[in-house]
């Protein structure tokens, strides 16, 4: 059973994140040996991760990584990619190109594939197409699971009942789910829809890009502008709930990031943060081995209530 999975959004991403191959790639490598030597074995990334010219470069390093495991030990890792609805991308055969790229990419490794965002505010009639290409996919038996992002309830159902009627599951949907995530009522109703229909909730940016594992006392700037104006928006304003996270964590002995992203998992989600260090990825793994009782997951409900500055929405997510 999957407890906990792990994001590669930063692998590739100078604007963001400050990725540098120079600097980045060979500490990559050991986060990616420690991370999956401790449990961490869905591994989820995209086709658009990574910037300018180093588009795909998140899948290119986990191909690379990939390739010097063994063959039983590649078999137990669930490798998800994402494949971006660009405009381009149409007709019926919109997305089967550019999961043979991400697949090459990989090398061969790919058990996942994932629509990245809902084009139904917009382009509602690319999403049917792009739904019905993955399907194809998978009759082919080219990929063994298929996944969603970025979906809220409504157009949740209507996907899975399209694939329903040609005998498809829909295995996973992604949406961004924390403490301090926008539509945090929405969130909770497409967690009862994901329980239902037996669909598996991840929870992407499960710690708001960083902001939910500083604790009160700490001043931390990030490397990035994009970071910088967000920290700047959400530190003051959540100092409550991370005082609360804190105390939870000095209880423990465990730290911040485990107690955020066990209230995910208290919600019924699979949190899926991203790591970009050895330290990180152990410490990830180790949230895996406790939970939140329901006093400390009433109190972060409520205290995440409070919150009044959140997360910026995805401007994708549909209804």
């Amino acid at each position: 059973m999957i407890k906990i999975g792990f994001g590669t959004w930063a692998w590739g991403n100078k604007f963001l994140w400050g990725y540098l191959p120079e600097k980045d790639d060979e500490l990559l490598e050991k986060t990616f040996k420690i991370a999956i030597n401790n449990g961490l074995n869905l591994i989820d990334t995209a086709d658009s991760y990574g910037t300018g010219s180093l588009n795909g470069r998140s899948e290119k390093l986990l191909g690379k990584y990939l390739s010097d495991l063994s063959p039983t030990r590649r078999k137990s890792i669930v490798i998800a990619t994402k494949l971006a609805p660009y405009p381009w991308r149409l007709g019926k055969e919109a997305l089967t190109k550019a999961f043979h790229a991400s697949k090459n990419r990989l090398k061969g490794k790919l058990d996942r594939i994932q629509l990245h965002w809902s084009t139904s505010r917009y382009a509602p009639w690319q999403e049917v197409q792009l739904i019905d290409c993955l399907g194809s996919i998978y009759e082919q038996g080219l990929i063994s699971e298929i996944g969603v992002s970025n979906m809220g309830p409504l157009r949740l159902r209507w996907i899975y009942d399209r694939l329903k009627k040609r005998g498809i599951p829909l295995k996973s949907l992604q949406i961004q789910f924390s403490l301090l995530s926008p539509q945090q009522k929405r969130n909770y109703q497409i967690k009862e829809v994901c329980k239902e229909l037996n669909i598996q909730l991840l929870a992407y940016s499960p710690l708001a890009l960083g902001v939910l594992s500083i604790s009160p006392s700490e001043k931390k700037v990030p490397e990035t502008f994009l970071r910088q104006r967000i920290f700047n928006r959400l530190i003051p304003s959540s100092i409550d709930l991370r005082k609360g996270l804190h105390k939870i964590a000095n209880d423990r002995g465990v730290s911040q990031t485990q107690v955020a992203l066990n209230w995910c998992r208290s919600h019924g989600s699979i949190p899926i943060p991203g790591i970009r260090t050895p330290n990180q990825a152990l410490d990830i793994s180790e949230a895996c081995k406790w939970e939140l009782n329901k006093k400390e997951k009433l109190l972060l409900d409520e205290l995440s209530i409070e919150s009044k500055q959140r997360m910026p929405a995805n401007p994708f997510q549909s209804n």
